[in-house]
């Protein structure tokens, strides 16, 4: 490998942390460069696959926006965002129409209908191919009518197509006559909206399993990690169970009953962990290990040079050098990163200093995107020798190590903010100062902490969050959150950390933490906890 020959730090690119940005047509190519084809896009890709799962920053998104970009294994995919205007449409149907869960599944299912729909003329109905499917081009005729033409392919259009049930039934009842498909003349009343819907649906489905299609098709929905703050929880949790029940049915009731077709359809829903634990879909266990891709990218610091986590950190600075074809994995790696993690009992012929990254990040694509984003910033302002490559020295830079906490913090505020407000936040902070600087301590420093902080929000007069109602339920919630560990000891006295994203199975989707043993918070977040250091509190 010839050093003269990399691009030097500050010229790298090194993508984006949030793959939306990866929709943009400027940045397709850039995904394609950068994005690791694993095992879990050939299995995305099952017919079998219903749900994508995964903690925030594991690259869900990555995974959607990429089927997207490409055809992969003959699948044509597009990617839908739900966002805060959706909920609050949804939250008026549900006034206004006296709506229930099985009205919002039935809502999203024709609004999964029509959005396929669209995606299936528009890639292939090209050349007059749907004229001998009549049900299915009368259904497309009375899209066109009702959005004039300019039919645009996102859910918030697709929901004001359900709100005006009766005109949009109206309007399928006609174009199905004039194609010969129904002979009676029906009538419908703006009072009767389940009775529209269902007619609406009914229609939906007769066009769509008359298709014979050359390609299969399949349809991504995110954005239900983010509640927006002024969407009240249940209202929000009822709108996604109603999501998540639709996608179910259709996938595994209506679809794989067209006969005859060599493409098949296909919804897929991106969710977090914890909040696939709450969809109250029957038979979770068998949902997540049959019907689901869960995004795991750990690793151990032995084995971490042939994980998928390195090879896709290594292909972020490989594939923009100008000799990309010629190197190997980790050439790129070692050139940047050229030093050894301190303290690692393991030793290594090549540079180990990734170690040093899988220490600080919760073993996420986007942790690592963070970290190297922050170490090029700091690079290209402090550094005078702008030929060289990173050092230990950079790594443990006070500025960057302060910066990646607040990273990690943020996350978690944002993790946080799914359930609760900001007064909830500001209290799981206040938890922190009881600890008096520790980040490693026992249960029972634990309990003690607990309870002064129960006393203290007492004192101010505020009111528990309910993820504090009692001292194991505080803890469990900050072992989901990833911010301590658990800690066992073997027969040999050696120690057994349990973090929750690493014990995290297709059989253990929600992992629990162990009361009576040892914790410790998580090493890249302790700046941003001001824990690591004796801090003594005094009495008033």
């Amino acid at each position: 490998m010839q050093g003269n020959k990399m691009l030097k730090v500050g010229d790298l690119n090194l993508g984006f942390s949030d793959a939306e940005n990866y929709k943009r047509r400027e940045n397709k190519e850039l995904l394609n460069h950068v994005f690791l084809r694993t095992s879990s896009l050939d299995k995305l890709c099952s017919p079998s696959t219903t749900f994508l799962v995964g903690d925030k920053g594991t690259g869900k998104t990555a995974y959607a926006v990429y089927m997207s970009n490409n055809s992969h294994e003959d699948n044509v995919s597009s990617l839908r965002y739900i966002r805060e205007t959706e909920y609050q449409k949804f939250i008026t149907l549900k006034n206004e129409k006296h709506l229930d869960l099985s009205d919002y599944s039935s809502i999203w299912k024709v609004i999964i209908y029509l959005l396929l729909s669209e995606q299936i003329y528009k890639l292939e109905g090209k050349d007059g191919l749907f004229k001998r499917f009549s049900k299915f081009q009368a259904l497309h005729d009375a899209i066109q009518e009702y959005y004039l033409h300019a039919f645009s392919p996102e859910i918030i259009h697709a929901l004001q197509f359900i709100r005006e049930s009766k005109i949009v039934a109206e309007l399928l009842s006609k174009h199905a006559k004039a194609k010969g498909e129904q002979t009676e003349n029906l009538t419908f009343s703006e009072s009767r909206f389940q009775t529209n819907l269902l007619y609406i649906q009914k229609n939906f489905e007769q066009a769509i399993s008359s298709l014979k299609l050359d390609k299969s098709h399949i349809l991504f929905i995110d954005g239900i990690d983010i509640r927006p703050s002024a969407i009240p929880f249940d209202d929000y949790l009822e709108c996604i169970k109603g999501l998540a029940n639709a996608v179910w049915e259709i996938n595994n009731d209506f679809f794989p009953s067209i006969r005859d077709s060599r493409g098949r359809l296909r919804a897929v829903l991106l969710v977090r962990p914890d909040i696939f634990a709450l969809l109250g879909l029957q038979n979770q266990n068998t949902k997540i290990r049959d019907n689901s891709v869960l995004l795991d990218w750990s690793t151990a610091y032995k084995d971490h040079r042939s994980s998928d986590l390195f090879s896709a950190s290594d292909q972020i600075l490989r594939h923009q050098q100008e000799e990309a074809k010629v190197l190997s994995v980790g050439d790129s790696w070692d050139y940047y990163f050229p030093f050894d993690t301190p303290s690692l009992k393991t030793q290594f012929e090549k540079p180990s200093s990734f170690v040093s990254f899988l220490r600080f990040a919760l073993y996420r694509p986007r942790d690592i995107v963070t970290m190297l984003s922050m170490l090029q910033e700091n690079f290209v302002k402090t550094s005078n020798d702008k030929n060289r490559s990173f050092s230990k020295d950079d790594f443990e830079e006070s500025t960057f190590r302060r910066n990646y906490a607040d990273y990690l913090l943020g996350e978690v505020k944002d993790q946080l903010a799914f359930y609760y407000g900001d007064d909830e936040y500001e209290n799981f902070l206040k938890f922190f100062e009881f600890l008096d600087g520790k980040n490693k301590f026992t249960y029972n420093e634990f309990t003690k902490a607990f309870k002064d902080l129960q006393e203290y929000l007492s004192e101010i007069n505020s009111k528990t969050p309910r993820f504090m109602s009692t001292a194991p339920d505080f803890l469990q919630f900050l072992y989901d959150l990833n911010v301590v560990c658990f800690i066992e000891r073997t027969e040999e006295g050696k120690p057994h950390i349990h973090w929750c994203f690493r014990d995290r199975t297709y059989s253990n989707i929600s992992p629990k933490v162990k009361l009576g043993e040892t914790y410790e918070i998580f090493y890249g977040m302790s700046k941003a906890l001001n824990t690591g250091k004796k801090i003594s509190r005094g009495k008033a």
